[in-house]
């Protein structure tokens, strides 16, 4: 199912609102824009050394951060902590000591208003058995206090938003793991939260369902102006999706940064792919001090801040250019080289 171009009415209806607001009426700015207006934003999670002891094993140590306003990646091998500070984000648990906020709400002090204005969506399932998939996401926005019919077309419209049509109708129970990722999404956004906390949201979709995971997730952000927290073990997802990057490791945070610095060279280099064969060009290159590194995949690395020069010995060696372009840090890279690249590094 392809995935709407207009955010529906239940994103912008404030709780206690009679009458939904027409989806052609809704602003439309563009991602750029928003991104800029959201880093303008106190942050939305702030953390002062928060620490959280498991029978004398630091699950998290000291953290701090500040989360902005936008998508946050939160990557870390197994083990490093991201569903313990999920869970005292919520809190599902009392950390040890420090302390913390979430929308301006402390943490273990105001569990019940961080709760209700945060969509969670857990990796594990949480449905109950018996009921329907509407009934289910119009349970979930009852409970934030959500009159009865309000709360009925809220349901409608998000299932709608996420892909879920006449399988709306049938028992939770029936539904495959993908369908049950959807229907957790729905009952994550029904009440309209300005916080998002997604843990592992495209666990067992096919490859098109989980681009229009991606896509829901970055429309979310970008036309409803959500702020999320996006935890998962998919590289690539992140690289699509995500403005900033939280790196865990053994309980204490190793990164925190926008992407895009993040994967910006410490040198000016330019990715190369020729058509043709490559060494006269790179025996060129090297002949005039261009160094030159070959990736496993061919494309070659030229350390080089112009590049006009790279069109000369191109032509002068009889090959063509396929594709030029600034080299970019892979985030795979990034995350070996912030947790020490041992053998349990998976994300």
């Amino acid at each position: 199912m392809a995935i709407p171009t207009v955010i529906y009415s239940v994103l912008l209806t404030p709780i206690g609102w009679k009458k939904p607001v027409s989806p052609t009426g809704m602003r439309k700015s563009s991602a750029p824009s928003a991104r800029l207006d959201r880093r303008r934003m106190e942050p939305v999670i702030c953390l002062r050394n928060l620490t959280k002891h498991y029978r004398g094993i630091r699950a998290l140590d000291d953290v701090s951060i500040d989360i902005e306003p936008g998508i946050t990646g939160l990557l870390g091998p197994n083990g490093a902590g991201k569903t313990t500070l999920i869970k005292a984000l919520m809190g599902f648990i009392r950390v040890t000591r420090g302390s913390g906020e979430v929308l301006g709400y402390r943490i273990g002090q105001q569990a019940r208003e961080i709760r209700s204005r945060v969509g969670f969506m857990p990796e594990e399932d949480c449905y109950v058995a018996g009921l329907t998939g509407v009934a289910l996401v119009q349970f979930a926005a009852r409970l934030t206090g959500i009159p009865m019919t309000e709360a009925l077309r809220r349901a409608h419209e998000i299932l709608d938003f996420s892909g879920i049509e006449q399988e709306r109708y049938r028992r939770v129970e029936t539904y495959s793991v993908g369908m049950r990722q959807k229907l957790k999404f729905a009952q994550s956004v029904v009440h309209d939260p300005p916080l998002l906390i997604y843990d592992e949201p495209t666990a067992g979709l096919d490859p098109e369902a989980r681009a229009e995971m991606l896509g829901r997730i970055r429309t979310l952000a970008d036309k409803a102006n959500k702020s999320i927290l996006y935890s998962t073990h998919i590289l690539h997802d992140v690289e699509e999706t995500c403005d900033r990057v939280v790196i865990l490791a053994a309980g204490s945070v190793r990164i925190v940064e926008r992407l895009d610095v993040l994967r910006r060279p410490s040198e000016e280099t330019f990715d190369v792919r020729v058509l043709g064969d490559p060494a006269p060009f790179i025996k060129s290159l090297e002949q005039h001090g261009l160094e030159t590194r070959v990736g496993l995949d061919g494309t070659l690395t030229v350390r080089t801040a112009d590049v006009e020069p790279l069109w000369t010995h191109a032509r002068n060696a009889g090959v063509g250019i396929r594709s030029l372009h600034p080299s970019r840090n892979s985030l795979e890279q990034i995350f070996m080289e912030a947790i020490g690249g041992g053998d349990d590094a998976h994300p």
